[in-house]
């Protein structure tokens, strides 16, 4: 995209007798500051709401996580494989391991956990607080992923720094950074890959390839940690098609016959990560192993025809916007091939704690997230399934008026903004950043219409969040005049405090439920066979009257 803010300096200061830009009031501490500003409010935030509320307050999902990593620390088996939380429940393993070494976590194995109320009370308060922790490390390096790759999406790094900061204040995000869910690794990783491969897109670069196939890395490891994941990965080839620009054409290296030893270099990857992910392809899709699992065949009676056709979406798209923006025929090869050696060592991370569940949920998205739906068996007909996109389209509409349907998601009123500031850019002749704008809030909303069926609850917003926060970035940073209007810096001002403030909503409301932990018992036995609940019943005895 030809940045129209680019005749903008890229961080104006108001000289004596001008009136300050209010760009710069709304960001007076600068970039680094600011970024750090909006960590140091989130460590508050966690430790005033978060870190102390009682152990299984938060139980859906912190238990299932916790009991996972404790349980595998002490040579037991992963009991968890719905969502299937395969690398939070790794790196949550990992990171137990770690603090008892240190000497900081005695309570890191199943075997550490006491029977007796005050001991087991004790030991879990522990492990569920360094399960907190970590949580809150992810998202601290997840939001400073996000601030690095909005910093070069658009020319001024004020704007860079307000996107930083509705991300970070975004209601999923800030629900996740004190709790163990699966949602914010799988969303976080699409959405870096998404901002990666919308940079590489404007500018060629000789490694432009690696670049891509490191995107497919990182969104084969989101699906392994969430299976909604697919959503947006199926997403991501047509969101970045209009994301070309003048630069976008093939360096001189990829024109070159050097080229096309490059090209053979990709292949022998492809070949390679290819043949060593395949055993795990065959033992995910095979009849047998799926229809273990609980699971049928979305398409055609068999397993695996939507995701070869994924495969097939993302290699038109991919030669689609070789011919749109002139990328040499080897370079396109040749990402091609890296978008299957990316993928495929992605994919490869599954090995680290095998169990053919985790291969199978992951290799079977759809098929695993139709059980979840409120209505399966009017998902399983065409008339059905229309009658519940509608639905729950006219369920996203009313939420995103937050006037029908409140929420705690601040970043719908960005919405009203960027919709007006859509048909603006379209009125402008700004027709290709406009475009931008219209595909990211067309896949938020049909990610938001799926997951509506689901409760759409604050921890999905992270998957859909950070595409509305972007389409308002890159408008802005193309419509950089519109903040001499009068009204500006009042309308950025109280859009931030409403975004930090309607952000706490969740975590409060959290904090301060009554209930107790009887409901953990319900599905102790299917996530939690080995852990002795003091307040449950035994497993076999007659329920408590």
């Amino acid at each position: 995209m030809a940045t129209g803010a680019a005749a903008v300096v890229a961080s104006p200061r108001a000289t004596a007798g001008t009136p300050r830009d209010p760009l710069d009031r709304l960001t007076p501490f600068g970039w680094r500051g600011g970024v750090a500003a909006a960590l140091l409010l989130s460590l508050m935030s966690f430790l005033i709401v978060g870190y102390f509320t009682v152990y299984w307050r938060n139980a859906d999902m912190d238990f299932m996580v916790v009991y996972n990593a404790l349980a595998m620390n002490d040579g037991g088996a992963q009991a968890f494989f719905d969502h299937p939380a395969y690398l939070t429940i790794l790196s949550v393993e990992t990171w137990f391991a770690l603090l008892h070494r240190l000497g900081l976590l005695d309570a890191w194995t199943l075997s550490a956990i006491p029977t007796d109320r005050a001991g087991f009370d004790a030991a879990m308060t522990s492990a569920v607080h360094a399960g907190r922790v970590a949580a809150l490390l992810m998202a601290a390096g997840i939001i400073l992923a996000f601030a690095w790759a909005a910093r070069r999406l658009v020319s001024d790094w004020r704007i860079a720094l307000l996107a930083v900061t509705a991300f970070a204040f975004s209601g999923g995000v800030q629900m996740h950074l004190r709790i163990l869910r699966s949602e914010m690794i799988a969303a976080s990783f699409c959405v870096l890959a998404l901002m990666i491969l919308i940079l590489v897109a404007r500018r060629a670069t000789p490694w432009r390839p690696l670049a891509i196939g490191f995107a497919a890395a990182l969104c084969m490891l989101g699906l392994e940690n969430k299976v909604h994941a697919i959503l947006l990965i199926a997403a991501l080839p047509v969101l970045v098609l209009p994301f070309g620009t003048a630069t976008s054409g093939s360096v001189a290296f990829w024109r070159t016959p050097r080229a096309w030893a490059a090209v053979l270099v990709a292949a022998v990857a492809a070949l390679l990560a290819g043949i060593a992910a395949w055993p795990l392809i065959a033992a995910g899709l095979d009849p047998v192993h799926a229809t273990a699992a609980g699971l049928k065949p979305m398409l055609l009676g068999r397993f695996g025809v939507y995701q070869f056709a994924l495969i097939g979406v993302i290699a038109a798209c991919t030669v689609v916007f070789a011919w749109l923006w002139r990328v040499s025929a080897t370079e396109t090869l040749a990402a091609l091939l890296a978008v299957i050696a990316g993928a495929s060592l992605g994919l490869l991370a599954l090995t680290l704690s095998y169990d053919i569940n985790d291969v199978v949920v992951v290799l079977n998205p759809l098929e695993k997230m139709i059980t979840y739906v409120d209505a399966p068996e009017a998902a399983g007909s065409l008339s059905g399934a229309i009658g519940l996109l509608l639905s729950g389209l006219f369920g996203v509409i009313r939420r995103y008026t937050f006037v029908l349907q409140p929420s705690a998601r601040p970043t719908v009123f960005l919405t009203w903004l960027i919709i007006p500031g859509i048909v603006m850019a379209w009125r402008r002749g700004e027709r290709q950043v406009a475009l931008q704008a219209i595909l990211l809030m067309l896949a938020a909303i049909g990610i938001d219409t799926l997951g509506v069926r689901r409760g759409l609850k604050v921890e999905y917003f992270v998957f859909t969040d950070p595409l509305i926060i972007i389409a308002g970035m890159i408008l802005l940073d193309q419509l950089s005049d519109l903040r001499f209007s009068r009204f500006a810096y009042p309308i950025g001002a109280a859009l931030l405090a409403l975004h930090v403030g309607i952000s706490q909503a969740e975590p409060v409301k959290m904090a301060l439920k009554r209930k107790g932990p009887e409901e953990v018992c319900e599905w102790r036995g299917y996530y939690m066979p080995r852990l002795a609940l003091p307040w449950c019943a035994p497993p076999n005895s007659p329920p408590r009257m």
